[in-house]
């Protein structure tokens, strides 16, 4: 083998002919290290090389999971922060929810709603054709039924300025938040009653609390 050949060898290229030369040529392996050290070197580059392509099978693996994560929690299963206390004491400013995407939805759920490039999260209290009131006490009704709410801790009229009773309009919902003197929902005319393709998704689970 001439030099430049000899110099183009990698690391364990050298290794593996320093180890054949000591197993096959008995003048020459005198002159070369032990053969215990070679083959050692030989175990390390082996481990070396098992090792590197562990981790990038790994890494791999750990991007698709990621990309597929991102991906479902895209189309399928948003992640957002509560933004403001108007569904106090259910959800606090600051919490982290799960949604999942829905075009369905029932009186009572928790839900997103899109509005003026804001997510605002209220609860659902009719659907369309549905007939609401609301005393000044802050008492719903639904279809001329009082409305059962146990997550309400203060009813209150709150800001409303719609007629009453008011009737849910087809392709909407009428939605309100929980924390009732405080929030702005399909009460106010700033509002109003929401397309359904203003919701983003039903209410899921809390990921994390921020109190």
């Amino acid at each position: 083998m001439s030099k430049k050949e000899f110099g183009d060898l990698n690391k364990r290229e050298l290794v593996d002919l320093v180890y054949t030369m000591m197993t096959t040529d008995e003048e020459k392996s005198s002159e070369l290290p032990p053969v215990e050290q070679v083959e050692a070197e030989r175990s390390k580059l082996d481990n070396k090389a098992k090792f590197r392509r562990i981790l990038k099978s790994t890494v791999s693996a750990l991007l698709v999971v990621a990309a597929a994560a991102v991906l479902i929690s895209m189309l399928f299963l948003p992640v957002i922060q509560v933004s403001g206390d108007s569904m106090k004491p259910t959800l606090s400013n600051g919490d982290i929810i799960l949604l999942v995407k829905s075009k369905r939805f029932s009186t009572g759920e928790l839900c997103c709603v899109s509005w003026q490039n804001k997510l605002l999260l209220k609860r659902v209290i009719g659907l369309p054709g549905d007939n609401i009131d609301i005393d000044e006490n802050g008492n719903v009704y639904l279809n001329g039924k009082l409305l059962d709410e146990p997550y309400v801790t203060n009813k209150a009229l709150g800001e409303c300025d719609i007629d009453l009773p008011y009737t849910v309009p087809e392709g909407k919902l009428f939605v309100m938040g929980d924390q009732r003197e405080t929030s702005v929902d399909s009460r106010s005319t700033a509002v109003g009653c929401v397309d359904y393709d203003q919701m983003v998704g039903r209410y899921l689970f809390r990921i994390w609390s921020a109190e």
